[in-house]
């Protein structure tokens, strides 16, 4: 029962702790997700500001000279070289521009980024991009309509070659202030996206961003960031919440939420991407939404891996509870078996064995003290109960000898008066015929024959008068012997 009382206890204490340390946790794991969030904006917007910084720099060198199309392709090569992060570099001017040129294009890329049978160089210069005209393309044509620079949506597909990009467009004026052309800096979505999982916010975490034509700019699936966007999750999803979050990520809101997805808790903090102020930066809205993305597992997995641990050593710590009261209960209780079992010696009625003496101090020793005292009282007034029975026991013996001899002589008596009573018969019957016959016949009997008769009277009377004496002393003589037993 105390077992129990305690297993209840614990239970009761172990949920409310779980209960309050999973709210913890949530509240704990959504500010770091918050945290993490907020570095990895930061870490995006720092790999845009340096493309766009690079680009700027080279820009402000490339205004005296565009006027040598032979040089845009050193100009190209130069963005390129100067930021890791980009891969490619297109410089391209209005149709007859160059008036011998009615498209001019001057396109250098890393090697890799096309397939190539020239080993020897490590850049691929170009002429064209995709099968399309540069005109009809946006990175060319949005920045000529605003005359502003622009960060492209992820091209994918038909708008780019063999990998995902995403473009810094950079608008390009001449001397009277018209744009006539293009600046255009291309960064990998592969790339960008790599950089920035390889800070995972958790073990199962990643982070995601959406373009606003929901196209995934980053994303830990590598076939998402060429071929899908974030409207083919509601094609294997049906849960309300992941519509409510893609949409509520194209609007450039701020939110947490839960939802499922393929059969699976995750928990998402979502915000817009918003970059850095910075002197001269174009500070044009992106519409650009980031997300860190994370199982509800991962939150509560070292809460769980603690719990378990914990009623582990609760299980093991009941049982070894268990056991050491059974041990420390049957200890204290062998003083109770000892007295059970001279209890049932005592019934059998063996009292001449003592209950040991015991050093105990507690219910249990006073218990035993008190039985032993008990014990020894009984002894005694069994021992005097023994005594009495034995005296009482003799009187009885001998009160038995006295009433068989007075049994005896009762039946002694008895044949004595009945001896006597049967030779008192023939006397007095003679003495009875005889006085009878004197009275019947006093006129005509003679004298002789009445004196016969009545010396035949004398004589039995005499006999009758002798055993009348006999009887007597013999009446004497037993009250005489009851008398002395009397006063034994």
């Amino acid at each position: 029962m105390v077992v129990c009382v305690i297993a209840l206890l614990l239970l009761v204490s172990m949920a409310a702790m779980y209960f309050f340390s999973r709210q913890a946790l949530r509240e704990e794991a959504l500010c770091n997700a918050q945290e993490t969030l907020e570095s990895t904006v930061q870490d995006v917007d720092n790999i845009l500001l340096s493309v766009e910084q690079s680009t700027g720099n080279i820009y402000w060198d490339l205004l005296g000279h565009l006027n040598e199309p032979e040089n845009m392709i050193k100009y190209s090569k130069r963005v390129v070289e100067c930021n890791p992060y980009i891969i490619g570099c297109a410089i391209v001017f209005k149709p007859y521009y160059y008036p011998e040129r009615e498209l001019f294009m001057a396109y250098i890329h890393r090697k890799g980024h096309k397939p190539t049978t020239d080993e020897a160089s490590e850049f691929i210069i170009q002429d064209t991009f995709t099968d399309k005209p540069y005109t009809e393309q946006v990175w060319y044509t949005e920045p000529m309509a605003t005359g502003q620079p622009f960060w492209t949506d992820p091209l994918k597909n038909d708008n780019t070659e063999d990998e995902a990009l995403t473009t810094f467009c950079l608008p390009i004026y001449d001397l009277s202030g018209k744009c006539v052309g293009v600046l255009a800096a291309d960064v990998s979505i592969k790339l960008l996206s790599d950089i920035v999982l390889a800070a995972k916010p958790s073990a199962n975490g990643y982070a995601a961003m959406l373009a606003r034509n929901g196209s995934y700019i980053v994303h830990p699936n590598q076939e998402k960031l060429t071929k899908g966007n974030a409207f083919s999750l509601l094609e294997k999803n049906n849960d309300p919440a992941l519509k409510k979050i893609i949409k509520a990520m194209l609007n450039e809101e701020s939110g947490n939420q839960n939802f499922n997805m393929d059969g699976r808790g995750w928990y998402v903090v979502y915000k817009p991407f918003q970059r850095s102020v910075v002197d001269g930066r174009a500070m044009e809205s992106l519409n650009w939404s980031i997300a860190l993305v994370y199982p509800e597992d991962d939150i509560v997995e070292g809460n769980n891996q603690l719990l378990y641990l914990v009623i582990t050593i609760i299980v093991i710590g009941l049982l070894v509870f268990s056991v050491l009261c059974r041990m420390v209960i049957h200890s204290q209780l062998l003083p109770l078996s000892m007295l059970t079992q001279w209890a049932q010696h005592f019934t059998k009625g063996h009292f001449d064995n003592i209950v040991p003496d015991t050093d105990r101090e507690d219910e249990i020793g006073r218990l035993q003290r008190n039985f032993q005292k008990m014990q020894l009282s009984l002894t005694t007034q069994i021992k005097e109960l023994e005594r009495l029975t034995n005296q009482l026991n003799e009187r009885g013996e001998v009160l038995q000898q006295a009433n068989d001899k007075t049994q005896e002589a009762d039946i002694m008596k008895t044949t004595f008066l009945h001896h006597m009573t049967k030779r008192l018969l023939e006397p007095t019957d003679t003495i009875d015929k005889s006085v009878t016959e004197l009275c019947n016949r006093y006129q005509d009997i003679s004298s002789e024959e009445a004196a016969k008769k009545i010396e035949l009277i004398h004589q039995n009377s005499e006999t009758v008068i002798g055993l009348i004496n006999d009887m007597l002393q013999t009446a004497e003589s037993e009250t005489g012997k009851e008398g002395s037993h009397a006063q034994d």
